[in-house]
């Protein structure tokens, strides 16, 4: 990656709606160059576009952050199947207390207990989650 595609991701990180006409004036090439290197940049994974949405507007009324500690050995396959559960938004394998750690996303208090004792507390490999759930969202970026 060079500092043109840097240049495409920092327009697309303040208005990713920025048009590839829009992003070619504000860089000063083709629309042409520019819809081929957004391409690439989405084809090869550096870059995804998506929509953040909030999730209290969606009905979704509790967030947490779920801790998770794991059987040694295990670690990556109680990764994968936490990753593959619905109302999982991102997943990342860490060190410290916990060796997983899970944001999910469910409407209600009820939700957020079934899904902790039915979905995550019945994957093989898990020995203690500690879920901490959000008040408060107080910045909901990705940059």
């Amino acid at each position: 990656m060079d500092n043109f595609d840097k240049n495409i991701i920092d327009i697309l990180e303040s208005d990713g709606r920025a048009s590839n006409a829009e992003i070619a004036r504000k860089i000063g090439v083709s629309e042409g160059t520019i819809r081929r290197r957004l391409k690439k940049l989405i084809d090869n994974k550096t870059i995804n576009v998506l929509a953040i949405s909030d999730p209290r507007q969606m009905g979704y009324e509790f967030e947490a952050l779920v801790g998770v500690q794991v059987d040694p050995g295990l670690v990556e396959p109680v990764a994968d199947a936490i990753t593959n559960l619905q109302d999982t938004k991102w997943v990342s394998i860490t060190t410290g207390t916990y060796d997983v750690f899970a944001w999910v996303i469910l409407p209600t208090a009820e939700a957020l207990g079934r899904f902790l004792r039915n979905s995550i507390g019945e994957i093989e490999g898990v020995k203690k989650t500690e879920t901490f759930v959000s008040l408060q969202v107080v910045k909901r970026e990705l940059e």
